[in-house]
Parts: C-alpha cells; structure tokens; sequence
C-alpha cells in the first residue's frame, strides 16, 4: 500500500522543501537517522519518502540494522493512531522512541539522530474561511482521515516539507528513569515540531471576533470605559459599544482563500509590470523567525510596498505578516480585501482619544502574544522625495510597551530597503512636490492606477537589513527590565529614550541595506551638471567612478550594487526612457528625459548617503587645491552631525577621523586625489584635468545640504543673537531657500523643505551651539560664528554671495 501511495503521490504531489539544502549531517551521517513527524500520517511518510529519496538521504521507511531497536524503522511520530472520524493527542511517549531510549542506556557508544520533519497541505492558519480549498487547507487541529484525504486531493499542489535540524538523541539522556526521559524527548520534539509550524503556516489564530472580545475584557479596555461613563455620568454600556467599534475598524480579517488567490494574481501583475523583482539577505529571515516575534519595519515608497514584502515572504515559506496601514486606506471592498491579507488600520493621529489608544494597545498586545509577525512602516507615509522620512515612533513604543508588559517571546526589529528604479506613483509625487495637495484615495484612484499595467518599471530591489534585537536595547537602557513589572501607563525615561535610538538604529539599518541600481547611479551623474546633460564620455567616466568608490570603500556589507558596466548603465536608461540622447557631431549628448526629469531627484536620494562622505571631502576642495588630513577631518567633523541626523549615516563621531581616512584612500585610487609622501596632505587635479570635473561633479551630491545649512546660519547670524525664535526663523529659511530655488533652479524639491530647516536647528540647540533665552529666542556665541567660518571654506565665493544676496532682502 505505501509504495502504491508513494507512486500516485509522485505524480499528484507538488513539495517544497525548507530549507533547499538539508543539513549536512544528514548527507552521510556518521550516525543512524530517525525522521520525527507531528502526526501518524500515511499521507506525510509517503511524501517525506519521495522528498527523501529526491534529495538521496536515508529514507523513512527503509529498515536499518544499526537502530537500537526491534523494529528497525527510520521514523516515529509524536502523536497517535486515530480513527477514521476523530483525533486527539496522545500523553504516552511514542512507543519507538521509548525503545531507542532504553537501548541507549545499555549501550554507551550507540546514538541516533532524531530529524523533526513537518509536512504542511495548504499553508493556511487555522481560521474561519469559505471555498472548499481553505476549508481543508493546513491549521492546527489534530487531523481525521478524511479530512487527510480531502486535503490531499485539493492541495496537493502546494505542498511544503520542513526538515528541522537532527539533535543528537543521546545529548537529552540522563540518569532519570527510561519512562521519564522519553516523556521529556517528546516534549521538547513537540515543542520543536510546534515553533516550525508556527513560523511557517502562522500562530494558532482563533476566530477575529474571539480576539475582539479579548480585547474588549481586557482590564485596560474597562478601566477607560468605566473611566469615562464616570466623566460623562452615561452608564458603561454605551462605552463598551463604542471600544468594540474601534476594535473591528482596527482588526485584521485574515482569509488564507484571498492570499493564495492574491498570490496568483500579483505573479501575474509583477510579470506584466517588473523585469523582476530581487530580494536579498533572504537566510536573515531562517535566522530569526523561530522563536521570536519578528516586526518588519520597512522604508515606504510606494504602496506596492505594502504587496511586495508580503508576496516575498509567503514566497520564502513564511507565514505572512499582520501590517499596519493607514486608515484611509480602508475603502469600500478594498479595505475588506486588505484585511483579508493581513492588514489592520489605524488612525493617522489618535492623541487625547484615550479608549481608542487603550483599544489599539491591547489589539497590538494581542497578535503579538500569539506570535504573530507584524509590519508598519516607520516613517509614516510615502516618501516624496526618495530619501527616509524623520521617524514617527508611535506603533515602535506601543510595540516595546506591549512587549514589557507580557514579555512571552524576544522581539527582533528587521529593517527592509525597497528600491525602485521607477516608481508607480511618479506623476502624483510630482504633482504634490510642486505645491497641489494630496488627494484622498479613492474607488476612481484605484481604477486609474491600473494604467500602470501597460508600462514598464524596471527590475525592484527588496533588501533585507541587519536584525535589531529588542533585548539587547533593554540591556543596555533598563538593565533591570526582567525584574520589574510594567502596566499600561507606565512611563519611563529610559523606555523613551530607548524608543528613539531604536527608531534611529532601524532607519540606519534600511540605509545600510540600500539597493544600488543604473537608474540610482544616472540620477546622481546627471544631477551634478548645472543643466542635467552631459556628454556621453563624461557620464561614462563619472558613473564608473561611483562604482569604484562603493568597491573601494563600502557603506556597508548589506548594500547590493548593479554589476552592469557603465555602457550598460547608460543603454538600460535608454530602455526605461529615463534619459534621453542627443547626436553630436562631437560626441553625444545624455539627458535626462522630458518624462524623468522632475523627479530623478527622488532617484538620486534613493542613494545620497552613500556618496555622503566622498562628497564631503570633495567638498572642501571646491575652494582649496591643496589640504592637510587634519583639515579635512576637522571640516567634516564640523558638519557630519547635521549629515548625519538628516541622511541617517551609520557611522559614530568617533569613528569619522578613521572613516575620512579609508574615504581619501579610496579618492587617491581613484585618481581625483592626490597625497603626498606620507599622507598628511591631499592636492586636488589640475582644475582643468578630467580628473578635477570628477572631483567638483562628486561634491554636488551634498553641496547644496551644506548651502541649506548656511542660509540658515546666515539668516541668524544677520538677526542676531536673541532676536529670533525658532518658528520664524524656519519661516524665513524656507522663503529663502525657495527665493534661491527660483533663482538658481535647483532641481531638488528638499531644499526648501521646512522639516530640514527644523531638524537642523534642533540639532544645533541639542549640540550647544545655540540655545533659547527666556523669551523663547534663539541665542548665540563665537561658536556659531566658527561653524560660519568653516562653512565658508567649503563653499566657493559665488555660492556664498548668492547665499548672501537672498539673506539681505
């Protein structure tokens, strides 16, 4: 009979294996291997012998004389035999396994490696659902026969076999009774058995109304109710009604039916709208997800971020993650469509509406204690202008705060780059970064982004970044966290503080997993010409020496990098109708095309941090031709803080004079500087060597961030010391900044961005260099004129006196 099912299954059965290469002990063990199944199951030993067989490892049910035990079969399972219309779990240890164990403490040199082997028809948590697939799909109640026989003939096709890591059997013994130590062995197998289900199908999920009503008698919950029917003199009931309201708005409504149909629907729209999509670091996530509550926390560009990181990791074998997404995404049939994805909604802004936040909190608390992964995006919204947003903190703190008060599995952060080398929503960006306001989605939206089908977008990049490590930040900021107790309204400095270096760690973490494409690399060339066009020989030799420098002198190891030559570049830019060319007689011309050029900024920021060092130090060559390496490391230390802070650069002050080293290093290979004897002095080309118009075009990735910086510096300097406040003083630095914009055409929406003012003037008060007096105005000393005075080191003569003109109007 089993050969005769293994025969059939060959041809009806489609299985996945994880991971793609087994472990390599079980390749040509040393020692006899024992398969270990969740359940007594025909079904699954008959396709994990076709698996076996197919990878040329022992097999399951091939005899072998080297087992300690009569039977000399090659597997057991950690349930019971059931009949044919019911099931339920067994409390004796497998009657194989206790034989095994008996046999080894007779023989002290014998041992056996158990292998913990699942196999999953459908992949569906166990959830309510319609349509005849789901209804037999994968879940985690115990299985009858004929429910086996429905699920093998629906979801053949989709099946995954999971081979855990062999354990030495003979590692659990010690000296207790036989009994005793096969009872434990099987424990710890089911408990292994249980967190690989739970990793790749998804926690044991009940029904969304059961988690509702948990949210609803939670202690919180009532206490705010009770709360506010005391302030409002109303009884509880009315209160109770109205947290229940927020509780379905909020809550996901996962259907595994809408995923597996979603799934072939976005293979066909990434097919039809991508040359591919690339996903890297894909072995972080086997590192992480067993055993830990994995929050995703990806950069957001677009709203295909939203599908596209949930198609990859149902795709890798993983079950999806529960994403937070804005509210006003929840429209008719699409926020229905969304939740049956995965998606719960929040509100934009929710502060003094204390039951709502209650509400929100417990939710969170609730999916997260039953291990399921979660997703927000961090910077709230889209990014506009392609580079990373400030931070918004709210769903971070509710996540550590939810975690200190029930800390049942460790939480890891995992930031993820997405990078697009064009992106879907071009026209609306471009349309609200020249002043019209955002729209509200709509049914009409919806329908019009369907246009998209007919282009083409490029291949996308999804990179997946260094894992943050919620218990190591406790250590370090609340070392005594295990100890103590934490409620709902517990505020701590130290959990505050940690909150916003945590938020600080991930956006350096999706930097440092950044995505270098052709498109990235065209944008950053062309935008350091005064007109977005340069000859083809000049464009060539620019773009190759941005490929240099990321080799030379890597941001980090994370960072993928297009492996296509320069000729490549320009041809593949062409392609997608990024940029144009114009035929010369003395050579052609490259431009940005009519269709990218009001947003290949966004293109170029994609990346901007990665050139932000070189271009430093290019800067200070912009008007000196010869500098010592104290100089330089002097000038950039001056203005890396505020770099820094706007770009999320990774490395430490006191790492920059190290960094500023390897950078100049990296310069000198590449021929636009040169050193002297023994490095304490650099000399830039002569001006008019090609040389020279690499170096000048590598400072204009950051030169006008340092301009931003000494309008600012100006326009308070020409104020004086505490005479301005803050607000006005970001007022007149964004109508300056806009004045120098039309002037000077600028092709970068950022510059007169009133967030960046903001946040370098923050920065300043933060690091001393000015500080408010008692009116609120801002004052300063002979510091701040000193920073003025490095500025003007860095910038040319010309860009100082137009920064000037604009400041004295």
């Amino acid at each position: 009979m089993g050969w005769l099912l293994r025969r059939f299954f060959r041809l009806w059965v489609r299985a996945a294996v994880q991971p793609a290469e087994p472990p390599p002990s079980l390749a040509s063990p040393a020692v006899p291997v024992c398969y270990v199944l969740e359940r007594n199951s025909v079904a699954d030993l008959a396709v994990l012998c076709n698996v076996t067989a197919r990878l040329k490892l022992p097999l399951p049910e091939k005899r072998s004389s080297s087992l300690p035990v009569e039977q000399q079969r090659s597997h057991f399972d950690v349930g019971r035999r059931r009949r044919f219309w019911d099931a339920s779990h067994a409390r004796r240890p497998p009657p194989h396994l206790l034989a095994m164990v008996e046999a080894l403490r007779g023989d002290s040199v014998r041992d056996v490696l158990l292998v913990p082997s699942a196999v999953y028809w459908g992949r569906a948590p166990q959830k309510e659902g319609s349509w005849l697939r789901l209804l037999f799909a994968e879940n985690w109640e115990l299985t009858t026969r004929a429910r086996k026989l429905f699920s093998v003939l629906l979801n053949g096709r989709n099946v995954m076999v999971e081979m855990g890591e062999p354990i030495s059997l003979r590692s659990m013994l010690d000296a207790s009774p036989a009994q005793d130590q096969a009872r434990r062995v099987t424990r710890v197998l089911r408990g292994i058995l249980r967190r690989q289900r739970s990793t790749r199908i998804g926690p044991d999920l009940s029904h969304r109304r059961t988690i509702v009503n948990r949210v609803l008698r939670s202690r919180g919950v009532r206490a705010v109710v009770a709360a506010e029917a005391r302030e409002k003199h109303d009884t509880f009931r009315p209160g109770l009604l109205q947290a229940r309201k927020y509780a379905f708005e909020i809550s996901a409504n996962y259907s595994h039916a809408f995923v597996q149909f979603a799934e072939k629907l976005l293979g066909r729209v990434w097919n039809r709208v991508y040359d591919g999509v690339k996903f890297n670091h894909g072995a972080t996530l086997t590192e992480v997800s067993e055993g830990n509550e994995v929050v995703y926390v990806p950069c957001h560009r677009s709203h295909m971020d939203y599908l596209l990181l949930s198609y990859i990791i149902y795709h890798q074998g993983y079950a999806l993650p529960h994403i937070a997404a804005g509210i006003n995404l929840n429209i008719p049939v699409v926020g229905r469509l969304l939740r049956k994805g995965g998606a719960f909604f929040i509100r934009r802004s929710f502060a003094g509406n204390a039951l709502y936040t209650v509400v929100f909190m417990k939710y969170l608390a609730a999916i997260m204690a039953r291990g399921h992964s979660i997703e927000y995006f961090i910077e709230g919204g889209r990014s506009r202008t392609g580079r990373l947003l400030a931070p918004k903190t709210g769903m971070l703190s509710m996540t550590v705060r939810s975690f200190l008060r029930d800390p049942v599995r460790p939480v890891v952060f995992l930031p993820v780059y997405f990078g697009y080398e064009r992106i879907v929503e071009a026209n609306t960006y471009i349309s609200e970064l020249s002043g019209a306001p955002k729209k509200k989605e709509s049914w009409l939206d919806l329908l019009l982004s369907l246009r998209v089908l007919r282009e083409r977008f490029g291949t996308v990049h999804v990179n997946v970044g260094e894992p943050i490590r919620l218990n190591d930040l406790l250590d370090a900021h609340l070392p005594s966290w295990r100890e103590q107790k934490f409620e709902d309204d517990t505020r701590l400095p130290a959990v505050n503080a940690l909150v916003g270096d945590l938020a600080r760690g991930i956006m350096r973490g999706i930097n440092s997993a950044a995505a270098v494409t052709p498109i990235n690399l065209l944008a950053t060339a062309l935008l350091s010409s005064p007109r977005g066009a340069l000859p083809e020989s000049v464009l060539l030799r620019q773009v190759a020496l941005y490929l240099r420098l990321l080799q030379d002198c890597p941001y980090s190891s994370r960072v993928t990098v297009t492996d296509a030559t320069p000729a490549e570049i320009v041809v593949y830019g062409e392609s997608l109708k990024i940029i144009s060319r114009v035929t010369h007689k003395l050579g052609d011309i490259v431009k940005m095309s009519d269709e990218s050029a009001q947003l290949i900024a966004y293109y170029r920021n994609n990346v901007l941090h990665l050139f932000a060092l070189p271009s430093l130090v290019a800067c200070a060559f912009i008007g000196n031709s010869m500098l010592r390496t104290e100089d330089i490391q002097r000038l950039a230390w001056r203005v890396y803080p505020y770099v820094a802070s706007e770009l999320f650069l990774r490395w430490r002050e006191e790492e920059l004079a190290r960094v500023i080293e390897e950078v100049l290093a990296a310069l000198a290979e590449s021929g636009v500087l040169h050193p002297n004897e023994d490095r304490s002095a650099w000399r830039r080309p002569p001006s008019d060597s090609p040389a020279a118009m690499q170096l000048s075009m590598l400072a204009q990735s950051t030169i006008q961030t340092i301009e931003r910086y000494y309008l600012a510096i100006s326009l308070l300097l020409r104020a004086g010391s505490g005479t301005i406040n803050q607000k006005t003083l970001e007022q007149q630095c964004q109508l300056a900044a806009q004045r120098m914009n039309m002037l000077y055409g600028f092709n970068s929406p950022e510059f007169f961005d009133r967030a960046l003012f903001e946040n370098f003037i923050d920065l300043l008060r933060e690091r001393d260099v000015i500080r408010a007096g008692v009116a609120g105005t801002l004052e300063f000393d002979e510091v701040l004129m000193r920073v003025a005075a490095d500025a003007q080191l860095v910038l040319s003569e010309q860009i100082r006196h137009s920064i000037l003109q604009v400041t004295q109007v």
